[in-house]
């Protein structure tokens, strides 16, 4: 099925027979979750605790900084956490270390009507269950895009004009925004406006990086001409940094998370004027390409191998019940959910115009996250103005060469 038919999919099956809801099925067992913290996340795991009883404990770690905690914490044995809620680039490190176990087993048992396209399959063996998908897309304000005469953008180039404008016209001094904190986001970014720029990371069927080209240099010159219509302290811009501008009115075009959508459009937080206005739409395209500069996400949850069969067990089937027709139906806007009952409705719109679009998922390779991580730390100098593109590029691809050969990918 493809990725688009998966996000409209309105007819899944139930995921659990309605039997097994009142008590899940555990006798006992600890549940220890790491996430990141956004309301999807938050309404799998309170659904999932109406599994605790006096024998079945659940504790939510939810924090922006577990992709630096997971493979710490579960290579601690036993693990510190029975589960890591994961995504297409952060399940690669601990695939690469043994620190999450296969799921076949427990899918038999606990989840046999969940879909197919749930169930991440590597190298033949179930080793995650995706529950949502995202991607990076535009929000913009039509209000203050009405305001200045313009059309939706729906290239990058469009973008910088149309920020520009705003700006001109003395409504907003710094209309646009994106996430570029230094570190995961700020490679995040590149490697979307590489991808719309048509770029490969790296020489066919190697590790050997490839970035510090014509499509790596314009990349990065359109992300300099949008964070110079960005707030000064661009550098600290997370997702909830973005958000909560948004909220507050300071922005008319914003790239994020098609996850934050659901929050920004509920009526807490900002204004009227500010939601009625606010549209999710699909993410541009840059260069004259016709690929979105954006990727391709899923989010889902892994069992850790260093923790006891009892433990492993009780953790598939609380999240699986956490992910229930009843928990999408209360929280239908928080996500595009890839389950039963989930009815697109207008904070899905960004995800599923950017998929049907073309973007391209994010790679699955077990080097890319050496380079993310070079990305992120190598690329504000030329953002603040302190060295050129191809020196920018040169010092990412050092830095992942000297990474990936201490790894053994080189």
């Amino acid at each position: 099925m493809s990725f688009m038919k998966t996000i409209a999919a309105g007819t899944m099956a139930t995921l659990l027979a309605t039997a097994s809801y009142a008590d899940c099925g555990i006798e006992s067992g600890s549940i220890r979750i790491l996430s990141n913290d956004f309301g999807a996340l938050h309404a799998m795991v309170e659904k999932a605790r109406e599994c605790e009883t006096d024998s079945v404990t659940i504790e939510h770690n939810a924090t922006t900084e577990h992709r630096d905690l997971q493979v710490a914490a579960l290579t601690a044995n036993p693990a510190e956490y029975t589960s890591a809620v994961v995504a297409n680039s952060s399940i690669v490190p601990l695939m690469n270390e043994g620190l999450i176990r296969p799921l076949d087993d427990l899918v038999a048992k606990y989840g046999q009507d969940l879909q197919p396209q749930q169930l991440i399959t590597i190298d033949g063996q179930v080793m995650a269950i995706a529950f949502m998908a995202n991607a990076q897309h535009l929000y913009y304000r039509s209000d203050v895009l009405e305001q200045v005469g313009l059309d939706v953008p729906t290239t990058y180039e469009e973008v910088v004009a149309a920020a520009q404008a705003i700006r001109d016209a003395g409504i907003m001094e710094n209309p646009f925004a994106m996430n570029t904190m230094t570190g995961w986001n700020l490679g995040e970014e590149f490697v979307n406006m590489y991808l719309g720029h048509g770029g490969q990371f790296f020489e066919p069927g190697t590790a050997q990086v490839s970035i510090n080209n014509e499509q790596g240099v314009a990349a990065l010159n359109m992300l300099k001409q949008l964070v110079d219509l960005s707030d000064p302290d661009f550098l600290t811009f997370d997702s909830n940094a973005t958000a909560a501008e948004w909220e507050s009115g300071n922005l008319a075009l914003a790239t994020m998370w098609g996850s934050r959508g659901g929050p920004i459009l509920d009526d807490e937080g900002s204004t009227e004027e500010i939601v009625s206005s606010t549209v999710l739409t699909g993410a541009p395209t840059v260069g004259g390409g016709d690929t979105p500069a954006s990727t391709l996400w899923w989010d889902g949850f892994t069992i850790s191998a260093n923790i006891s069969d009892e433990d492993a067990e009780a953790t598939f089937a609380a999240l699986v019940h956490g992910l229930s027709p009843e928990m999408v139906a209360e929280n239908n806007d928080l996500a595009v959910w890839l389950l039963d009952g989930f009815e697109p409705g207008p904070a899905a719109a960004g995800v599923a115009a950017t998929a049907q679009s073309g973007a391209r998922p994010y790679p699955m390779l077990p080097f890319m996250g050496l380079l993310h991580t070079a990305l992120g730390n190598e690329l504000s100098d030329f953002l603040q103005g302190n060295e050129s593109a191809e020196q920018a590029l040169s010092d990412v691809e050092a830095a992942y060469t000297a990474a990936a050969r201490e790894q053994g990918f080189l």
